[in-house]
């Protein structure tokens, strides 16, 4: 009987490195999700931010600026937009969000701020937008 059992351990730690195999492939793609979950967060907080930014910028303008003067189009990168305001804030844009773009609306008194970035480099989808809707 013991010429039976020679081989046998063998294959139960063979058994054993292959489910504990699996188990750190299973904890590396959690980690690598995690990961990558944390970073398309971080950079829609930064997106929220910098709506919430430009809001403030024009809360700020000076009593002599017109509101409608704040509308902003989506710009390309050789867009110089003619108001300060404009210029930093596409400039924050870029440096904090991938592909980063943003444009103004504004309807009376309604003020909409649309950002746009993209979450490819996440191997998520091209194409993230946020707009945040404020009163003057």
């Amino acid at each position: 009987m013991k010429r039976l059992q020679h081989g046998v351990s063998l294959i139960e730690v063979l058994v054993a490195v292959i489910v504990f195999s699996v188990g750190l492939l299973g904890l590396a793609a959690l980690q690598l999700n995690a990961i990558r979950f944390n970073e398309g967060a971080s950079v829609r907080g930064h997106a929220v931010f910098l709506a919430g930014e430009m809001a403030d910028r024009i809360r700020a303008r000076p009593e002599t600026a017109d509101l409608a003067d704040y509308a902003l189009a989506f710009c390309t990168d050789q867009c110089q937009p003619e108001l300060t305001d404009h210029a930093e804030w596409l400039n924050h844009l870029r440096a904090q969000l991938p592909s980063g773009n943003g444009a103004v609306t504004v309807e009376g008194q309604k003020v909409t701020v649309t950002i746009r970035w993209s979450e490819e480099r996440l191997k998520g989808s091209e194409a993230q937008a946020i707009s945040v809707v404020t009163r003057i």
